[in-house]
């Protein structure tokens, strides 16, 4: 079993940043940080004392892969879809309990006004995205796009970027980034 892994994957269903789970679960974030990246190998004190802040048990947590592996779904019907939005933007995750998902595929709606943040999002891996429905703004380092239905993008995502909806009309787009984040 892949603990880093496991955590990370546990950690994002529950919708906890690194920062919160190590503040619930009362140890560091950068001990939260090194668990997941496999940098440390926990003693059972350790992951016990980790696994209390969100909450779950050992036996829980150890037998989560075998549960995931029995049960690998292949269809997940609408209201499956984990919904990872935050108030503002709607975001819904397909696959969430996907055994070891390498990618995370999602539904995001963008309403009017909406907006990622002033500060640019940068992190491993790569972006994909195509629109079904409407327009928004993308900004990939220092370009900004306005794409309209049926448009695409694909990108480094260590390249700063934003998306922003400035148009009247909400903005729907199935997206894909690797590695699976959420």
């Amino acid at each position: 079993m892949d603990i880093g892994a496991s955590l990370k994957a546990v950690r994002k269903i529950k919708g906890l940043s690194q920062r919160e789970l190590a503040k619930r679960a009362g140890v560091t974030n950068s001990t939260i940080s090194m668990i997941e990246k496999n940098s440390v190998s926990p003693s059972v004190s350790s992951l016990k004392k980790v696994l209390s802040g969100l909450p779950m048990s050992l036996v829980d947590f150890f037998s989560m892969e075998d549960t995931a592996a029995s049960e690998a779904k292949v269809v997940y019907r609408s209201d499956e879809l984990l919904d990872i939005g935050d108030g503002n933007l709607d975001y819904k995750l397909v696959g969430r309990d996907y055994p070891n998902r390498a990618m995370s595929v999602m539904s995001e709606t963008y309403p009017p006004g909406s907006d990622t943040g002033e500060e640019m999002l940068k992190h491993e891996g790569e972006e994909a995205a195509i629109v079904i429905e409407g327009k928004f703004e993308l900004t990939v380092g220092d370009e900004v796009f306005i794409l309209e239905t049926g448009d695409s993008y694909y990108f480094n995502s260590e390249t700063p970027h934003r998306f922003r909806n400035p148009f009247d009309e909400d903005c729907r787009i199935v997206s894909a980034t690797t590695p699976a984040n959420f």
